[in-house]
């Protein structure tokens, strides 16, 4: 990946405001969680959280470590869900998210988003003996979503713009939906094509599951932000210049999708562009 030499960003001797205040004073920082968001953003019993986003997030603490001068900053976990993960942030029980959140206008209403971190796509899942091989196959029949999600508005725009009829039916998590999938009681689970790869691994029968080729939207994600906070957004984001300058980013991406080839062009861009100048 392309390297762009960058200062070190740092926090000037100033008044500080908002979270970073909190952070400074505190000495810790709380960052929200997934526990079911894999590989972005999960947990295995009761060891730590781990992913993608994680591992992220932690080379974002130090770089805010470096810039507010702390010599120890701790790491405080805080896990949400799918449906808390905004209001965690909003209210101040959490400073940021990393997990797997699309960026969307609609959610900058309640709260902010850093650079972007990575992109994905809207996928969908089906039993592999179902003989799917596109959305317009499953017309008539039922698709699971996680409610409140992006995927369950790309399913429904999908379903209108070609006219098919099937149900959308909503589930609380994603193991849920997987569930209902195994059992047959839908037809399709719908999802971030990664975060279904992930449940698949999870799943009773994993071959008995298969991907469809279709990409059914863009999903840019972000690091969920408190709204309004602009000291905390661009520490954030001098960190993410940082990592996504450096060779700091490749590693990360090798650890977690090496197997899947180098970063594909539009994750490359959002990188180079994500590299902001000092």
């Amino acid at each position: 990946m392309l390297a762009i030499a960058l200062f070190t960003g740092s926090i000037h001797a100033q008044a500080l405001d908002g979270r970073l205040k909190k952070i400074a004073e505190t000495k810790s920082i709380a960052i929200g969680v997934r526990g079911d968001a894999m590989p972005f953003s999960f947990m295995m019993g009761s060891s730590p959280p781990d992913g993608f986003t994680v591992d992220l997030c932690k080379r974002v603490a130090q770089s805010i470590a470096r810039q507010l001068k702390i010599e120890n900053l701790k790491i405080d976990w805080v896990l949400v869900t799918v449906q808390s993960r905004f209001d965690v942030v909003a209210k101040g029980s959490a400073d940021m998210e990393c997990g797997a959140s699309t960026i969307t206008l609609s959610r900058m209403r309640q709260v902010d988003f850093s650079s972007i971190t990575f992109v994905e796509s809207t996928g969908v899942m089906v039993k592999a003996t179902s003989g799917a091989r596109s959305l317009a196959d499953l017309s008539g029949g039922r698709i699971g979503v996680i409610r409140g999600t992006t995927n369950e508005r790309a399913v429904m725009a999908q379903l209108k713009r070609r006219q098919l009829s099937a149900t959308v039916v909503p589930f609380g998590s994603s193991d849920e939906a997987m569930a209902a999938l195994e059992a047959e009681r839908v037809v399709a689970f719908a999802s971030d094509r990664l975060l279904l790869v992930g449940a698949v691994a999870k799943a009773k029968d994993p071959r008995s599951l298969t991907l469809l080729p279709e990409q059914l939207s863009f999903e840019p994600y972000g690091i969920v932000l408190p709204r309004g906070d602009a000291s905390l957004r661009l520490a954030v984001n001098t960190a993410l210049a940082q990592i996504y300058g450096s060779a700091e980013i490749d590693e990360i991406f090798k650890r977690w999708f090496g197997q899947f080839g180098p970063p594909p062009a539009i994750l490359e861009a959002a990188y180079l562009l994500g590299t902001i100048p000092d």
